[in-house]
């Protein structure tokens, strides 16, 4: 009884204390989230959008300073675009960006291929078999990535898993080199990902009105059909949500094409870590990092808010 009075009492306070800052436990809750981009999203973003400003110079830190004292209590700012417009003109960072698109965009698509029939299977199956279905999805995370990334490349390699299978059914004579190319890429990232798209398809596909489908069926509706007017123009939303999820990680990845890809498989991010670590010209590499969000944000953005008018939300 002592602690429950106690336990009152805190609570009160903590209400009591919110509701002299001129916050209410709703406002609270929502300003978690805004809180949570403040500090996660927005002043990294700041912070490496001040570097791709400044200029590259030899000394730690290796840029120079925006603001700097010039006499006492006056400050001259020094700003320069020079590192987007070098970005911009070089060869190197376009192709590495549409490289990446490419990648990311053809990645994408074989996940949808194969995520697709699995989260159809998962929505279909009997309910007592999904949790443990979903958690066969969900059991690699529970392993490194990099060690995963690490294991395709004992199963790629000329001595490797699939070419010694492929030679032993007598598909092949030779082994085929797919270490280090392209589609080394292809296969791990479509497989590290392969998650992000049968999580949202199944929330999707498993919330369908199944009474639509029978009712279809009552109608001479053949299942074919009915999959193609009724189930895949209703999984749409799952679909976007999964290709997102996907492609906006695949863009920007750096392990699995240094890994995997080899030296010909150029793409944003192995460009971005070079300017970062080996040729330490901070500047330029925050530049291909900030031009590498826009990218991404602002076509994200647009859709969403075209969503949100079709759907009558403002």
């Amino acid at each position: 009884m002592a602690e429950t009075v106690q336990s009152e009492m805190r609570h009160t306070g903590f209400l009591g204390l919110l509701q002299r800052v001129g916050l209410s436990g709703r406002a609270l809750v929502v300003s978690v989230p805004y809180a949570w981009l403040l500090l996660f999203f927005l002043v990294p973003f700041l912070i490496v959008l001040k570097i791709a400003l400044a200029e590259s110079q030899m000394a730690i830190p290796p840029f120079t300073s925006l603001i700097e004292n010039v006499e006492d209590l006056k400050y001259q700012i020094t700003v320069t675009f020079y590192n987007f417009h070098y970005m911009v003109t070089d060869d190197l960072y376009i192709v590495a960006y549409l490289n990446s698109l490419k990648i990311a965009f053809i990645s994408t698509i074989c996940c949808l291929l194969l995520g697709y029939p699995v989260a159809y299977a998962i929505a279909k199956a009997d309910p007592k078999w999904r949790a443990p279905l979903l958690m066969l999805v969900i059991l690699p995370f529970w392993t490194s990535f990099l060690i995963r990334v690490y294991a395709w490349i004992g199963i790629l390699s000329n001595n490797g898993v699939l070419n010694n299978v492929l030679m032993w059914l007598g598909i092949i004579d030779q082994p085929l080199q797919i270490l280090y190319t392209p589609v080394a890429t292809y296969i791990g990232i479509t497989y590290s990902y392969l998650p992000f798209m049968i999580l949202p398809l199944y929330s999707t596909l498993e919330k369908l009105d199944n009474t639509l489908l029978e009712a279809a069926a009552d109608l001479g509706c053949p299942p074919w059909k009915a999959f193609l007017t009724i189930t895949l123009p209703l999984s749409i939303p799952g679909m976007i949500a999964g290709a997102l999820l996907v492609f906006i990680p695949a863009t920007g990845e750096f392990v699995i094409p240094e890994l995997l890809g080899g030296p010909d498989t150029l793409m944003i991010g192995r460009t971005l870590w070079t300017e970062f670590f080996n040729n330490r010209d901070w500047p330029l590499a925050s530049a291909v990092a900030v031009a590498l969000l826009l990218f991404l944000v602002v076509p994200i953005m647009i859709f969403q808010n075209v969503q949100g008018k079709q759907g009558g939300h403002p």
